[in-house]
């Protein structure tokens, strides 16, 4: 225990800070960096979108599992074992995702790279908390957002890059040295705690019921729109496993013991709206990084490197206000920044309501710009209410807990928003099509114009078809813009709706 004290008074604490957020960061580079890579893993292993959407969704249902059984297995190995396993398994499953043959492979790699970066990020954020002082909290929480908030963002710009300029899976062998480098820094810089493996209660009934409730419910997310949700038997009844499995959780954890899920810490009133605003920022965040790539590509016709570039304003906001946010923390009520932040969120949402097939890029990339501005006021100012009127000793389970929320919120709205795409597209195009009418003088004024356009190198009756199939592909296109459309105008309004819930949270903190 000595040796331990005198660690702690001697390493820096900005060399704590780079050993915990190194790891941590490219972790949420990985996540992020993998959604502008999507087409060109879909075409590598010649696999359809929803067989591909596994990639993030195995990554993110094992990174939820081991979020929410990171306070229970630090406790049985120490802080400094713990996150060099984590690391060790996160860069083995980064090594199977490079060298992976099959689609199956790299799902199994992205599910060990969960199992690997789920304890960094409640790591980071209790190392941060207890290492700085109060006054220096706000700086605390502002490296931790750069690591966590801001290295996402960047993911879709360094991502693009590399699949452009390199492949895809150098997404992932890049975190291949950075884990070597993060072991390193752990074993020497960062303190451990107090383990105790023989007096630990191991809570396997809770566990498995969390384990089977993620694994039913991303099943039904991710498989509920290709089978065409509850009109599929399978899906009705693991819909319904689902459910028992987590009412069941929910009954177990707040009635055990020795319980790994805290659930009594919702109790506090800043931890509980603190954890349903940072879920609903996770949410509206992951959407635009999830379906803006997409987008993008898919509609607009950007490359993944051009994808990229339209989201990297994002980042610089986000630097930015990085620098001003813990000023402006000592001056204002936090609870006041978050709601602007939510006001940021929403206004720049809906600006991508207002995109069509013809926007310049700076259309695209503003947005962004008031996106990152939102992000940080949000982020930055609930990371410190939220966690901090806990008790030192309940950080890491209050962490795990957080994040965990933050990470089932974010799994979740990537089906969903993929479903809405998907059915509303059909919706618009039901819509859509009653246009493609011979009684239209509108439609056969165009027609008119590409058969003509058509016949110079063909036969009418050649023109004509082409011309069919050309309007025809325009209407999908349409339908599909309109889709996307209406999943940034739901988000937008969700934002909105959580503008004044910062204020059921009190403004004073624990002073440790």
């Amino acid at each position: 225990m000595a040796e331990g004290v005198k660690e702690e008074r001697t390493v820096p604490l900005w060399l704590v800070a780079i050993s915990i957020l190194l790891p941590t960061s490219f972790s949420a580079l990985a996540t992020s960096a993998t959604n502008v890579a999507i087409p060109h893993i879909s075409g590598f292993f010649a696999a359809t979108s929803d067989e591909v959407k596994w990639v993030v969704t195995s990554y993110m249902i094992s990174n939820a599992c081991l979020i929410m059984l990171s306070g229970w297995i630090e406790s049985i190995l120490g802080r400094k074992a713990f996150l060099k396993l984590s690391i060790i398994i996160f860069t083995i499953g980064a090594f199977i995702c490079v060298s992976a043959p099959s689609l199956n492979v790299m799902v199994l790699g992205r599910f060990i790279q969960g199992i690997g970066g789920g304890p960094m990020t409640p790591i980071a954020q209790t190392v941060l908390l207890s290492a700085f002082p109060p006054e220096k909290k706000g700086v605390g929480m502002s490296l931790f957002g750069l690591a966590v908030m801001v290295f996402a963002i960047l993911g879709p710009s360094f991502g693009g890059f590399l699949v452009d300029n390199l492949s895809w899976q150098y997404i992932y062998s890049v975190n291949i040295p950075v884990g070597i480098i993060s072991l390193i820094l752990v074993s020497k810089n960062i303190k451990d705690t107090k383990h105790d493996s023989k007096n630990i209660h191991v809570d396997f009934v809770g566990m498995s019921a969390l384990i089977l409730w993620l694994l039913s419910m991303q099943i039904v997310l991710d498989k509920g729109q290709q089978y065409n949700w509850f009109d599929c038997a399978w899906i009705f009844w693991l819909s319904v496993f689902s459910l028992i499995m987590f009412s069941f959780l929910l009954a177990w954890e707040s009635d055990c013991k020795n319980s790994f899920m805290k659930l009594r810490l919702f109790k506090d009133r800043n931890f509980l709206f603190g954890t349903i605003i940072s879920t609903g920022v996770s949410m509206i965040m992951f959407t635009t990084m999830f379906l803006a790539p997409q987008f993008l590509q898919n509609i607009l016709g950007y490359t993944a490197l051009l994808s990229g570039y339209a989201l990297a304003p994002r980042v610089i906001s986000c630097v930015f206000m990085l620098l001003v946010i813990t000023p402006l923390m000592k001056l204002y009520d936090n609870r006041l920044l978050i709601s602007i932040g939510f006001l940021f969120l929403g206004g720049a949402t809906f600006m991508f309501t207002l995109v069509n097939l013809s926007v310049s890029f700076w259309y695209v990339a503003i947005p962004n710009v008031f996106l990152g501005v939102g992000v940080i006021l949000t982020f930055i100012p609930v990371s410190a209410l939220a966690l901090g009127t806990l008790p030192k000793e309940e950080l890491t389970s209050g962490a795990s807990l957080h994040n965990f929320c933050k990470t089932i919120g974010s799994a979740v709205v990537v089906s969903i928003s993929s479903t809405i795409v998907a059915r509303h597209s059909q919706v618009h195009q039901t819509y859509l099509v009653d246009n493609l009418s011979n009684f239209n003088i509108v439609f056969q004024q165009k027609m008119a114009n590409y058969i003509s356009t058509f016949i110079t190198n063909a036969s009418s009756s050649y023109a004509q078809t082409k011309a069919n199939a050309f309007v025809y592909k325009q209407m999908l296109v349409q339908a599909r813009l309109m889709s996307y459309v209406d999943v940034f105008a739901i988000s937008a309004l969700f934002a909105f709706i959580l503008v004044p819930v910062a204020f059921l949270m009190s403004k004073e903190v624990r002073k440790r």
